[in-house]
């Protein structure tokens, strides 16, 4: 474990927040904060927190002792002065002398007496680092001190590591209890330099911020150490895989339609997203012999639950040529899951006052033989999560059994930590946008009318994922909405296959297709030559159909359903003078788009079109509005607000077109008219 300490990094950080009325305590505390948090094998997507106790003027002026610490929904990497909130420190150590203290009190007291009220909830955890006497406190979940205590005998590993360096502290839940058996801890051994909750992670203490993040480079390093002396092959193999593994292109689209769970009596479905990760690590750890022991043992520390769920699905290796035969394997996989899932809720709500209510009961995270780890979420940052926490899982399992046995807190403890008001509030409340959950690939997303179709289903909710031939163009439109871009000449089905097969690899799957790339090609239909109407028609109509063609086989796998959306032109119904190259196409490509109505429909796959007309882009740019209004005698504003509403249509009013098509659920085979009133192109 590499000490990232740098006085001259240390100094900046106190001449910067000075600037911001911040003292050099809070400074400091910031700094190593960051250096803490920056490292996955020590913090994780919220887990760890710091303090410092320090002095601070009051609203009125007068200094009071505080305990800075940090506060709820805030990322340790990347934490400011703000996400340390100032509580006052005598009202929190005074609690000590109370027998119980109710969490509700508990958080209650806590912001009762923050300095400033709209700052965060402090730490679930706060306490811990009040009743303690030191000046910085540091805490993380150390993947290699959880690998040392995640052991039927973790603590005599302590302590032949450590010696009386370190106090130990039995497990128990983050609260006031557990605050008190570290005090109780750290009195019985007042010379310590941290405290180390088994099958938990670490707290280490200083004088100063340099001391105590010192003091945890030094003891993980330590813990490190011990485990590199473990065995090297950790997991004999189980049965052998099948010769060839089937692709992930194939396999993730059928998972993700098993755990994809109803939502009403329309055919609509609450999905998942998904993040595949396959380091030989995990290939390792997947097919392992007793991969149903130690993968099913439990969490690697307890707040990891709320994100993974108690266990991972363990399914079987998905040989190529044998879908069918993997999918029925996993259907009962995934029904096994549930009904472990549903006995284990049920088995421990029986006990539990008050009554809980059950949690959705599918895996957060997926173990696949030849394939690797897949993180379920419903985000792909919801997915990334559980995917980083499940490899984390990994990594601390293989290196704990490397040198003894994978051992969890007890599955009474884990339902407590998992249904515990204080961890779910950590993954945040409030309803899902209308298309969350939802992946959407829109082609020709670089151009005006693409890149506004993913934006506009960015904003609500939607994945997204953006073609074009400009790859480097549409990374750019992607990047800003959270999505992938991806270079795909739309006119070759093999690009256009490898591109889809990109989409799921990266999501999970597909759900929403927006067929939108097109190019304006004019002329005399009589005079035109062969090479330009064949040109036309690849990129009009062909390039629709070979997109339709793989998002319709994704989605037939997935099973729930799905929508494509075509750019058809008002060229399709109302045909304009020597540019029958283009209208052509385009006609054939909004009965496309009805066939696939006809032929899918059964499915839950709906297909629409939108007719635009007039849309300022690569097919009408800025110079040919100017040379067609000049040469009709009007403005550009007349020519472009040329229809009956006297209103421009823009890019933006055509990609909210495409998204209402989406989110209309029994609405298909239906052509949106988008042009301001054009009667000329009127269809029913």
């Amino acid at each position: 474990m590499k000490n990232l300490w740098s006085d001259r990094d240390a100094k900046v950080a106190i001449a910067q927040y000075a600037r911001q009325g911040v003292n050099e305590d809070l400074a400091l505390r910031t700094y190593t904060t960051r250096l803490l948090g920056g490292v996955p094998a020590l913090v994780q997507h919220g887990g760890g927190n710091t303090s410092v106790k320090t002095t601070m003027p009051d609203p009125l002026g007068k200094p009071v002792d505080v305990l800075c610490v940090k506060g709820s929904g805030w990322d340790m990497a990347v934490i400011e002065p703000p996400g340390l909130p100032a509580v006052k420190l005598k009202p929190l150590q005074d609690l000590i002398a109370l027998k119980s203290l109710t969490d509700e009190d508990m958080v209650n007291i806590q912001r009762c007496n923050l300095l400033d009220s709209t700052s965060p909830n402090p730490s679930v955890e706060t306490l811990f680092h009040a009743f303690l006497p030191h000046k910085f406190i540091d805490h993380t979940h150390a993947n290699a001190v959880l690998a040392i205590t995640d052991q039927p005998d973790g603590a005599a590993i302590c302590r032949k590591i450590y010696g009386r360096r370190v106090a130990l502290v039995d497990y128990g839940m983050p609260g006031f209890g557990l605050a008190k058996k570290a005090a109780a801890a750290w009195k019985a051994q007042p010379d310590c330099e941290g405290l180390i909750l088994l099958k938990h992670g670490i707290f280490t203490v200083g004088d100063t911020a340099r001391q105590a993040y010192d003091r945890m480079i030094a003891f993980v390093s330590m813990a490190e150490a011990y485990l590199a002396k473990g065995r090297k092959t950790v997991f004999a193999p189980g049965a052998r895989l099948p010769k060839k593994i089937a692709p992930a292109e194939e396999v993730l689209p059928i998972l993700r339609g098993l755990l994809a769970l109803p939502a009403g009596e329309d055919g609509a479905f609450r999905r998942w997203v998904f993040d595949l990760r396959d380091s030989a690590e995990i290939q390792a750890f997947a097919r392992g012999k007793e991969v149903m022991r130690y993968s099913q043992a439990g969490t690697v520390t307890p707040d990891h639950v709320i994100r993974t769920k108690p266990w991972p699905l363990v399914l079987p290796a998905p040989e190529a040529g044998k879908l069918d035969d993997f999918a029925a394997a996993a259907r009962k996989a995934v029904d096994a899951y549930i009904k472990k899932y549903q006995a284990y809720f049920e088995r421990h709500n029986a006990k539990a006052q008050p009554k809980k209510i059950m949690l959705d009961p599918m895996p957060r995270a997926l173990l696949i033989p030849g394939l690797g780890l897949v993180g379920v979420g419903k985000s792909r940052k919801d997915a990334a999560i559980a995917a980083d926490i499940a490899t984390t899982a990994v990594e601390v399992i293989t290196r704990a059994e490397a040198i003894g046995r994978f051992t969890s807190i007890k599955e009474r403890d884990i339902f407590d930590v998992e249904y515990w008001s204080l961890e779910q509030a950590k993954l945040g409340k409030g309803g899902e946008k209308p298309l969350a959950r939802q992946v959407v690939v829109v082609t020709g997303g670089a151009g005006a009318i693409g890149a506004a179709t993913a934006k506009a289903f960015a904003a609500e909710g939607a994945e997204v994922a953006v073609f074009d031939l400009d790859g480097a163009r549409a990374a750019e439109v992607a990047k800003k909405l959270g999505g992938i871009g991806i270079a795909c000449d739309v006119t070759r089905p093999d690009a256009v296959a490898a591109a889809f097969a990109k989409v799921v690899a990266h999501f999970g799957g597909v759900d929403i297709v927006v067929s939108n790339a097109g190019n304006a090609w004019g002329g005399k239909i009589g005079e035109v030559s062969d090479a330009l109407l064949r040109q036309s028609f690849e990129l009009n109509f062909f390039s629709h159909q070979y997109v339709a063609q793989a998002a319709v086989k994704i989605m037939l796998r997935q099973k729930t359903g799905g929508c494509l959306l075509f750019n058809a032109s008002k060229q399709a119904v109302n045909p304009g003078p020597d540019f029958g190259p283009y209208g052509l196409p385009k006609a054939a490509t909004l009965f496309l788009s009805r066939q696939y109505a006809l032929d899918y429909g059964a499915e839950g796959i709906r297909s629409s079109a939108v007719n635009a007309d007039r849309i300022r882009s690569g097919l009408l740019t800025d110079e040919m509005v100017a040379k067609r209004s000049r040469a009709r005698g009007v403005s550009e504003k007349e020519y472009m607000s040329g229809n009956l509403l006297r209103r421009e249509v823009k890019a933006d009013d055509v990609a909210q077109a495409f998204v209402q098509l989406a989110l209309a659920q029994k609405t298909t085979a239906a052509v949106a008219t988008v042009d301001g009133g054009n009667i000329a192109a009127a269809l029913r």
